[in-house]
């Protein structure tokens, strides 16, 4: 098996074997982000616990690759502090605007390597962002503070 298909693979098993997913409560903050391009949607909730993501719970519709990236975003930022987190999400980021180009780091990124080929893709780069920016959304909601805007392309209001 090449490379390639165990990332193929690594997305199709978190797409058919959804992490997380499900909506629960408490939750300290709840939003609700599409992307157009696409026609994914997911309403994802998170909930602080101090200063650590405690939870996040989602429900997605949508192509494989957004819902296979959140799946793998919650195994990763679940019980990290929310300064660990915003710089995963800038890791992950950096991955999807490389273009193919940035070599992952497995001991960071963990199965969110496997997107590393839809970054040649850019109208799959929203698709894989879409959670992950709702992520950061649903944190500054939730009161977290956070560096930068946190405006994004795929937020619907």
């Amino acid at each position: 098996m090449n490379v390639e298909e165990m990332y193929q693979d690594i997305i199709l098993d978190h797409y058919r074997e959804k992490h997380h997913a499900g909506l629960r409560e408490p939750f300290g903050a709840e939003v609700h982000h599409v992307n157009p391009t696409c026609g994914d949607e997911i309403t994802l909730r998170v909930e602080l616990d101090g200063d650590r993501v405690g939870d996040i719970s989602y429900h997605a519709e949508g192509c494989s690759i957004s819902q296979a990236s959140t799946s793998v975003m919650t195994d990763l930022v679940i019980g990290r502090d929310i300064v660990d987190t915003l710089a995963l999400f800038d890791d992950f980021r950096t991955l999807m605007e490389g273009q193919g180009r940035i070599e992952p780091d497995e001991d960071r990124l963990e199965d969110g390597i496997a997107f590393a080929g839809v970054a040649q893709f850019p109208g799959r780069v929203k698709c894989a962002m879409l959670g992950w920016s709702a992520l950061r959304d649903a944190l500054a909601r939730a009161g977290a503070s956070l560096p930068g805007p946190v405006a994004n392309e795929t937020r619907s209001a």
